[in-house]
């Protein structure tokens, strides 16, 4: 039978009281004092020391050295679980205490294997998820304004503002510094909203949206930035297909009935009977008018005609809007008056300030905030109403996209085409406590 830890201590227990009493009388021996003992008990105990000792040292180092192997191994395996390696497992031929202790080690090292291979390939997948998604992925640590490092970037994050170098351990400022002045405006002006970059046919349009949250007990702001150019493209020819049958269905509803009445007016002159053709006369007239005012609507905006370029004070201009829509102006007004064609610039100031008012914001905040920046002027029409969600913030600039049942789509649309014939560009963003901010961006 194998003899347990309890059996093998009380042995070396045992063994150490008697190796102590001899030691005890080795040491009255060496003071002197062995006249207190019977001289034959003298010389039995000190044969039976020289004996004893070395047999008790070599019994107590033979009981003991397999336990403090078993204890160094036991502090092996958890400095190595410490370190994140759970491949380490223990041994212990003997059927006592310290067997079980051994075997629940060994289990904890199984479950803990078993838990870091299943997050290994959940970190996998994820990892493989993220970096194969096309919208560009920005993690930066404190300090997100411009000062904080760069944590975690994406495949897409490095071509779009690395050229495929690695991202992490830089400084935002620092990548932001050799990216597009929209990206950089766009961050600066805080919340999610869209911006457009480069000019021409190389004009890319992206959603940008951030979201901040707590990371190890330290605040972090995650940016994902989402081109939208391809998908805008096709929001407009699907929207275009929607316009000819909007205007099919309105020119059939017209032409219809005036076919109608001019027939029964012919038919009334060629009887004589002409006390009702004033009326058919006057119902032409005025289904004529409805049609031609539809087809100028969309006229207006398929054929801006390039702006007329002119000084213009911004004391009367707002003057002028506020006659037409209330508004509160935030700040002051710059000193210097504006260069644009104050008709068109009134057109779309007017669009954006009744779209604020139908957002259902209060009528007494909606602000119109015109600012000088090096080298540009940014006009922000801002309101606390209800702003805009993901799928209308990618739609709204399409022309004849609206959320409206009654609207025609065309007031964002204008604005936008009114401020590139300008040589700028429109921007929207959801406002910190809720309303949106439409801000028309122009040379200075």
């Amino acid at each position: 039978m194998l003899m347990h830890t309890s059996q093998r201590l009380s042995l070396v227990t045992r063994w150490t009281a008697l190796v102590g009493t001899l030691l005890a009388l080795g040491i009255l021996i060496a003071l002197g004092l062995d006249h207190l003992l019977p001289g034959r008990a003298l010389l039995v105990l000190a044969l039976s020391l020289a004996c004893v000792v070395p047999i008790a040292v070599i019994t107590m180092r033979a009981q003991i050295a397999p336990i403090l192997s078993l204890f160094r191994a036991l502090e092996g395996t958890v400095t190595s679980y410490k370190d994140g390696d759970f491949s380490f497992s223990l041994h212990w031929p003997q059927n006592d205490e310290l067997a079980d202790l051994v075997a629940a080690h060994n289990a904890l090292g199984n479950v803990l294997r078993e838990q870091r291979l299943a997050l290994v390939q959940r970190e996998l997948l994820l990892d493989t998820m993220v970096q194969n998604t096309p919208v560009a992925m920005l993690l930066v640590g404190d300090g997100a304004g411009g000062a904080g490092a760069i944590v975690y970037a994406n495949l897409a994050a490095r071509q779009m503002l690395g050229d495929g170098r690695k991202l992490e351990g830089h400084r935002l400022s620092d990548i932001l510094s050799q990216a597009s002045p929209a990206l950089v405006e766009a961050l600066a002006r805080g919340g999610d909203g869209l911006f457009t970059a480069g000019d021409g046919e190389d004009e890319e349009v992206y959603h940008l949206a951030r979201r901040s949250f707590s990371l190890n007990g330290r605040k972090h702001e995650l940016l994902l930035l989402r081109q939208l150019t391809h998908e805008l493209r096709r929001q407009e020819v699907q929207t275009w297909k929607k316009v000819i049958r909007v205007i099919s269905h309105e020119l059939n509803n017209s032409l219809a009935p005036l076919t109608s009445l001019a027939h029964s007016g012919a038919e009334l002159v060629r009887r004589g009977q002409t006390e009702r053709l004033p009326q058919i006369l006057e119902t032409i007239e005025e289904r004529t008018r409805h049609l031609e005012s539809f087809i100028l609507g969309y006229a207006r905006f398929a054929k801006l005609p390039s702006p007329r370029i002119e000084e213009c004070p911004w004391p009367g201009f707002v003057s002028q809007l506020a006659s037409q829509v209330t508004l509160t102006v935030a700040g002051t007004l710059p000193p210097e008056p504006a260069r644009f064609d104050p008709a068109q610039m009134e057109q779309a100031l007017l669009n954006l300030l009744k779209n604020a008012h139908e957002s259902g914001s209060p009528a007494a905040d909606v602000t119109l905030q015109v600012r000088l920046a090096p080298g540009m002027l940014r006009i922000e029409v801002m309101d606390r109403g209800q702003g805009m969600n993901d799928a209308v913030l990618t739609n709204a600039l399409v022309p004849f996209y609206s959320t409206k049942r009654s609207g025609t789509g065309l007031g964002l649309a204008l604005a936008r085409e009114i401020a590139e014939a300008h040589g700028g560009r429109i921007t929207l963003g959801n406002r910190d406590g809720g309303g949106l901010t439409v801000t028309l961006i122009l040379p200075a």
